[in-house]
């Protein structure tokens, strides 16, 4: 019981952290890879079935198998990212207009965008 109990949550929770994952890819202050990460490993340990969806899934995947060979981030995928995300904040910091707004998402972003080039790259 109690291990059934453990797999219907993991499940969930790797749910849970898909929405939020696909949600972090409209919102900038929502981070995707983390998410994405983390129901990748919930789905690892409760669900064979699911995580091989999230492997296999053409957008998904990717992010799951790039980070498990440990060879680091395609330097496409990073430009990609930092164009995003500075795009995405500025837009926020525009129809915010507030200084604590243009404060804590030029933090955010700035310590995103230190984290995305400190990875190592694959190309």
């Amino acid at each position: 019981m109690k291990h059934k109990t453990i797999k219907i949550l993991l499940i969930s929770i790797g749910c849970l952290s898909i929405a939020l994952g696909v949600v972090g890819i409209i919102l900038p202050i929502l981070p995707t890879t983390p998410f994405i990460l983390l129901a990748a490993a919930c789905f690892a340990k409760s669900s064979p079935r699911f995580h091989q969806w999230l492997l296999t899934n053409r957008h998904l995947g990717p992010i799951i198998r790039q980070h498990q060979s440990g060879n680091g981030l395609p330097k496409h995928i990073r430009w990609r990212a930092v164009t995003i995300i500075w795009a995405s904040m500025s837009l926020s910091i525009w129809i915010i207009g507030q200084w604590w707004a243009v404060a804590t998402l030029g933090l955010i972003g700035a310590c995103v965008t230190i984290y995305l080039f400190r990875l190592p790259t694959t190309d």
